[in-house]
């Protein structure tokens, strides 16, 4: 008689020192019960947390990511930390719903260090959810490969994500932050728009000057070309900043600037 392996998730979670670590703490001391399976990275501030780092823990296989931090309005910092958090995992998950990745996979939650019990109930619910979802990837009928190059795509954009969100990133709303405030803060529609109009830059050989004001100017140093040479754009490098695009000047117009796809 066969039996099946129950499919146990792999769960990564990106969680605050001072406030949901404490109360991950109490909750081992208290020996509450929550899945083994759930691994535990301390960061000083859910703020701390970045779109790269969840994108990059979906790429090495994770089922799921989630976030813990201080109460809102109670981060030991600017104290603005967990703001800057819930923003930027609401952004994250429409992104994922983009790629096709079902956003449930990320999570954020507030857990003060006396919470021992709220944090082993919050692992259990999300520990069961994922296991109801599946692997990541089989179950949203993705291929590894076509995954792990979505996952790579979009975190390329990071820097364009972030320069083009900046302002909604940084938006601070203590009335609405445990409402639909944040929640409704990005719109799919938006996030389409965005990744549709990806903008790429280049530089016109018959028109460079070989001034080299362009490559001065780009914070990454993406331009290579030396004096009196026809410059060229690193795509990978480039986060689609448009600073070449400002600094070339008028005269010469060398610079191109073009919008693809995303997917």
């Amino acid at each position: 008689m066969g039996t099946e392996l129950k499919f146990k998730p792999r769960i990564i979670g990106l969680i605050c020192n001072w406030c949901c670590y404490g109360g991950a703490d109490l909750c081992g001391v208290s020996r509450f019960q929550y899945p083994p399976h759930i691994r535990l990275i301390r960061v000083m501030c859910s703020g701390r947390v970045d779109l790269k780092h969840i994108l990059l823990a979906f790429s090495t296989g994770q089922d799921a990511v989630f976030v813990g931090g201080c109460h809102i309005n109670d981060c030991h910092y600017n104290p603005e930390g967990n703001y800057d958090a819930l923003s930027m995992v609401n952004l994250c998950k429409k992104l994922l719903e983009y790629i096709g990745i079902n956003p449930n996979r990320l999570r954020i939650e507030w857990v003060s260090a006396g919470e021992g019990i709220r944090f082993a109930n919050i692992m259990n619910e999300f520990g069961r959810e994922i296991e109801s979802l599946g692997p990541l990837g089989q179950s949203e009928g993705i291929d590894p490969v076509e995954l792990r190059s979505r996952l790579e795509q979009l975190t390329r954009l990071i820097p364009y994500l972030k320069l083009t969100m900046k302002d909604k990133l940084a938006f601070h709303d203590r009335i609405q932050a445990d409402q639909e405030g944040y929640a409704g803060l990005y719109t799919s529609e938006e996030v389409e728009r965005l990744l549709s109009e990806v903008p790429t830059y280049s530089i016109d050989a018959d028109k460079c000057q070989g001034c080299m004001i362009c490559a001065r100017r780009c914070p990454v140093e993406a331009i290579s070309g030396g004096k009196k040479e026809c410059h060229v754009i690193d795509q990978e490098r480039c986060i689609k900043c448009g600073t070449c695009l400002e600094a070339c000047p008028p005269r010469f117009s060398a610079v191109r600037r073009n919008e693809v796809l995303f997917l």
